[in-house]
């Protein structure tokens, strides 16, 4: 079984998710293009950003706000 990917993010092969963490088409995207690496690097991220924007993961607008700024970070980050 191969368990590796390439990577979108880290523009390489890398590790696979062992599960899709992120639910809906989103969390079909990012488990097929972005590596367990990439992923804990997004918690780390997502834990600052919901820190510092003080956002409330029980109010909807706060988690849509955490979701495209999740996949700006993942996919459209590219330096």
């Amino acid at each position: 079984m191969n368990n590796k990917i390439f990577c979108t993010f880290l523009k390489k092969k890398a590790k696979k998710q062992k599960i899709q963490f992120y639910p809906g088409k989103i969390g079909k995207l990012i488990y097929k293009n972005i590596s367990q690496q990439a992923w804990e690097q997004w918690i780390k991220k997502q834990t600052i950003l919901i820190n510092e924007n003080k956002l409330n993961m029980n109010k909807k607008k706060d988690r849509e706000i955490l979701t495209k700024k999740m996949y700006k970070y993942l996919f459209k980050n590219k330096t």
